[in-house]
């Protein structure tokens, strides 16, 4: 699952620029958390940590809190997108982003 994740923020990076190259790549998985941090020379970011809370129990859950951030290339403009992904869903905030009223 976690690996499963990080693959995922990784390859959208990947996908989202094809001609920007990686800059920074980092990541560290463990048995019950992990980290990514990766940059595009085009300005795109992705940092994620995640965790396992209430781990051996019928409630085990992954818990992932990151962000993801780009630059238009039209208008310079740079978008971020933060978020938290749990046992609630996906839960993502940014300043582009509508609220719920």
């Amino acid at each position: 699952m976690k690996f499963l994740i990080v693959f995922v923020a990784l390859f959208a990076l990947a996908v989202a620029a094809p001609n920007a190259e990686i800059v920074r790549l980092e990541s560290d998985v463990g048995p019950e958390k992990w980290s990514a941090d990766s940059q595009t020379s085009d300005g795109t970011s992705v940092q994620l940590e995640g965790v396992l809370k209430n781990v051996g129990s019928d409630h085990e859950a992954a818990v992932v809190h990151g962000s993801y951030s780009w630059v238009d290339e039209k208008t310079g403009e740079k978008f971020t997108v933060t978020y938290v992904a749990d046992e609630n869903g996906f839960q993502p905030s940014g300043a582009h982003l509508p609220v719920a009223p």
